[in-house]
């Protein structure tokens, strides 16, 4: 398969010329040193963890709000929870871990993620499964940020983007596999397996980064007040505001998906899962698409097509509310219109400066930013009585408030110029 962010890594960097095989996109070329594969992989699985807890949470709120005793809006509460927890903890986890020696914290990081999912799944009462899901949105940004670092500080220069592309990677693997497993055991077993099961795979990540990564000292070109700095790029911080807002409808919609099949239709128990398997294969899919649109038209006009795409998916998305089959098409063509990410990503490369770490992982933070807006608002729309097609509609207004605030970035762009030698860095 073709990798979207090795593309998106070359069309940052402007170096890209043309589309690179895909047999050269395959797999990392390692064979002469095969541990560093076997490092990669342990740093993709806690990507995975990460994955499967994060969206898992969105598909099994119907039975944890059931068994707590809350209604569906106030159990949005458990998914903006740890949204607003990855916003606080990126930053603060990557001042903190930018002279710190990477394979300990990053193996520190994920141990303290898969800690943080197993008190989730068992400690009792409402307070506290929100408590604990903030703060197991800590390590999330600062995990991913630093564990690309790392798999692409451990291979040739010339191969750095593939190390990135197969951390990335355990995130996307997550909804099409982790994702509809974490469902199955939270429908079959109880919702708490759903958040046991990436707590558990996160441990694993942890001792195996720790047996396999490469040691790496402290980088004496780090400079945490550097890494701040860009919060005070005015590029940076518009660029982070369309993810925020442009990425929200997806989360409207993507929070309350399962919930509203179960509400609206009498689906067959392999539904739920399927519904989110559908939406990850579609979000693959969908990756691929993103990075080849960002390569032809840039990161900014690419963003614009992508959030338009994204519009009518979730306009799709409430015309199927009461179809539990069309419900399920509607959640693969929902994963086809979330890539926003890649050219956004792509945007903060060119713009980062020396603060690559920290544009990481802020545009991390934004994502979950969106995590947090856009199910607090549907919430609000569905506990105001508009019925189980409110999160579509809630959706379809965050993508047009995105589309203003890129239209702000491209102006704010025009008036700077083209970025000061554009390139993807990886220190």
């Amino acid at each position: 398969m073709v990798f979207p962010h090795i593309a998106m890594a070359q069309a940052g960097s402007g170096r890209y010329r043309k589309p690179v095989s895909r047999i050269q996109l395959s797999v990392p070329r390692m064979t002469h040193r095969p541990n560093l594969f076997l490092a990669i992989l342990a740093l993709a699985l806690g990507a995975f963890a990460i994955g499967t807890s994060e969206f898992a949470a969105m598909g099994l709120l119907p039975w944890y709000a059931a068994d707590l005793g809350v209604t569906e809006p106030q159990a949005g509460h458990v998914i903006s929870a740890y949204a607003l927890g990855v916003v606080v903890g990126a930053p603060i986890t990557t001042i903190l871990g930018a002279r710190l020696p990477r394979r300990r914290y990053v193996a520190a990081l994920i141990g303290a993620y898969g800690l943080l999912n197993l008190l989730a799944a068992m400690l009792p009462g409402f307070g506290t499964l929100v408590a604990t899901r903030f703060a197991a949105g800590l390590p999330h940004g600062g995990y991913l940020g630093v564990a690309m670092l790392m798999a692409a500080d451990a291979l040739p220069r010339d191969q750095r983007a593939r190390g990135v592309t197969q951390v990335i990677l355990g995130l996307t693997v997550a909804n099409i596999l982790g994702v509809p497993l974490a469902g199955a055991l939270g429908q079959g077993l109880g919702w708490r397996w759903g958040f046991a099961l990436p707590g558990v795979l996160a441990l694993l990540a942890g001792g195996l980064i720790l047996k396999w990564a490469p040691r790496q000292g402290v980088d004496p070109e780090a400079r945490p007040m550097r890494e701040l700095a860009a919060l005070a790029n005015p590029s940076v911080m518009l660029t982070l505001l369309v993810g925020v807002v442009g990425s929200g409808g997806l989360f409207a919609v993507y929070g309350y998906l399962s919930a509203a099949m179960l509400a609206t239709t009498t689906p067959p128990v392999w539904a739920v899962p399927a519904l989110l398997s559908l939406f990850g294969i579609g979000a693959t899919l969908g990756s691929i698409l993103a990075a080849r649109v960002t390569i032809r038209l840039g990161p900014m006009r690419a963003a614009a097509v992508l959030m338009l795409v994204a519009l009518v998916s979730q306009g799709i998305a409430a015309w199927a509310v009461g179809d539990w089959l069309l419900m399920l098409a509607s959640s693969f063509i929902l994963g086809l219109g979330c890539n926003v990410f890649v050219p956004l990503q792509t945007r903060l490369m060119d713009v980062g400066g020396k603060a690559q770490s920290m544009a990481a992982a802020m545009n991390h933070a934004a994502f979950n930013a969106a995590n947090a807006l856009g199910p607090w608002l549907a919430g609000l729309a569905l506990a105001a009585g508009w019925g189980w097609r409110a999160p579509g509609i809630v959706g379809i207004a965050l993508s047009v408030a995105g589309l203003f605030a890129l239209a702000l970035a491209a102006a704010h762009a025009a008036r700077r110029g083209p970025p000061v030698g554009a390139m993807i860095r990886f220190r």
